[in-house]
């Protein structure tokens, strides 16, 4: 069987190795018998990328690898289909001495691997310097026959040509990233811009919004036409603000990198509905209303209230109490933490007596929003003559209570409603009246970052949030009920 002329490989992008080099002898498709050698690592199969390709059945596209390592050339296995066999046993990985014969799958074809000389019929190439000064070294020349001179003039060309083709896509892919980069800088500058003038016109908004509650508060029916005229021409204001708003919010939406699912949709919508401009809402507060929404799916207290909602036609009456005062229609689930929507329920004692009824007044508050607690108001019991029993006067009480908190110290922030709500005046309004007196410094991650809370508060604000969440879609979260604000 004929042998024809070997292929020294000493690749110019390699980091040639200190080891002599490695021959390979084997037969090709056409059973020539033939020989490379190799100074560097390469890979042995039927892939484009492999440095010897053995076109036969039994090889995997990536069948061995052949490297140096620890002072020696090893073969390993590239966990090959048919596997690679040394006396026929399956080898993972082994160090080659000597002359090592290797099958590629027991019915595949077999290649040599000669250590350390070259080629028997090549005994003047001792060493791969020898090899490489031989074939390579341009100063070589005399002497140097037609193969070699050949050899040494493709060569050369190869590393011009890949001089050349590097060069070309090192300064594309330079040009690209410039572009790229000045394209990615002025998208975010123009993001930036427009989530500030957002965040601006929002709290514009809410700085009117204010002024309408308190315009309001003060317009009876003996008010000036002008007053009127006034609080008219603000509403006009507002609604062409939120006009504006709404499409800077539309164009940062648009703008993310990675888009919102509707599950986050529904968290920025509801901050905006409670008085949060939703281009601002912390991620850890998004991630924490996820993680008190996964609480109402562990547990049946949710659908039970909402169906003691749906049977006895609370909905329609909360929600109108709600909408007059100018409040959000979804502080109805203020009630649902409150009392599961139960008129009849009695809160424990306290220093400041027993809460009662679906809004928990206790006797002080009550009486100040026009309700009168009942002869037992220090019993745990249900007492019909208790006023906070009744649902329709206690929840008109409950929408001024919390207009009141929601047009002075809260700033128009629900959250914040909800905390003093639930902490009392006595507690957060104190805290709220240490911070600055406008609604861009006055919101609930603020107090959170600056204050400690009781966790029962900490917890009634994520639980009602995370309700109203739900409560905008319930199917989404796998709950069977309708959304209780939608006729």
């Amino acid at each position: 069987m004929p042998i024809i002329e070997e292929t020294i490989l000493a690749h110019p992008g390699s980091m040639p190795s200190s080891l002599p080099a490695i021959e390979v002898e084997y037969q090709d498709s056409h059973g020539i018998t033939c020989r490379a050698y190799y100074n560097v690592p390469f890979l042995i199969g039927r892939g484009d990328d492999c440095a010897l390709r053995i076109m036969h059945a039994e090889v995997s596209r990536h069948h061995l690898a052949i490297y140096p390592e620890g002072g020696q050339w090893w073969a390993r296995d590239l966990s090959s289909r048919n596997g690679s066999l040394i006396d026929g046993r399956r080898i993972d990985a082994v160090p080659l001495q000597g002359t090592t014969t290797l099958s590629l799958g027991s019915g595949g074809p077999k290649i040599k691997l000669i250590l350390p000389k070259l080629a028997e019929d090549r005994p003047e190439h001792h060493s791969l310097e020898q090899i490489a000064r031989h074939y390579f070294d341009a100063t070589q020349g005399d002497g140097a026959g037609e193969h070699t001179l050949m050899v040494r003039r493709a060569f050369s060309d190869l590393k011009r040509r890949q001089r050349t083709l590097y060069l070309g896509l090192i300064g594309f892919v330079l040009l690209l990233l410039m572009l790229v980069g000045s394209f990615a800088i002025y998208q975010h500058l123009q993001l930036e811009h427009t989530a500030r003038l957002a965040n601006d016109i929002f709290y514009d908004m809410k700085d009117i919004e204010l002024q309408i509650a308190n315009l309001e508060a003060s317009v009876d029916a003996a008010a000036s036409a002008e007053l009127k005229a006034q609080v008219a021409e603000s509403k006009r204001r507002l609604a062409s603000m939120r006009e504006r708003y709404d499409l800077f919010v539309e164009k940062i939406q648009a703008a993310r990198p990675v888009p919102l699912n509707t599950e986050d949709k529904l968290i920025l919508h509801m901050a905006r509905v409670f008085g949060e401009t939703e281009v601002d809402v912390p991620e850890e507060f998004a991630a924490e209303v996820k993680t008190y929404i996964r609480k109402w799916q562990s547990s049946p207290r949710l659908p039970r209230a909402i169906r003691r909602l749906h049977e006895n036609g609370y909905a329609p009456t909360i929600q109108r109490a709600l909408t007059e005062r100018g409040l959000p229609p979804q502080f109805l689930y203020l009630a649902l933490q409150e009392s599961n929507f139960q008129p009849e329920i009695v809160g424990p004692p306290t220093r400041y007596g027993r809460a009662k009824g679906m809004w928990q007044f206790i006797p002080e508050t009550a009486r100040r929003y026009g309700l009168q607690p009942g002869p037992l108001q220090s019993l745990g019991d249900y007492d019909p003559a208790d006023e906070r029993h009744d649902f329709t006067k206690s929840t008109q009480a409950a929408a001024k209570y919390l207009k009141d908190i929601y047009r002075t110290d809260a700033q128009a922030s629900g959250l914040l409603v909800m905390a003093s709500y639930n902490w009392g005046e006595g507690n957060v309004i104190k805290r709220l009246r240490q911070m600055p007196e406008n609604p861009r410094d006055r919101n609930f991650w603020l107090l959170l970052r600056e204050h400690k809370i009781p966790q029962e508060t900490y917890d009634y604000v994520f639980y009602i949030f995370s309700a109203a969440v739900i409560g905008e879609n319930p199917g989404l979260f796998g709950f069977d009920f309708k959304n209780p604000l939608t006729p």
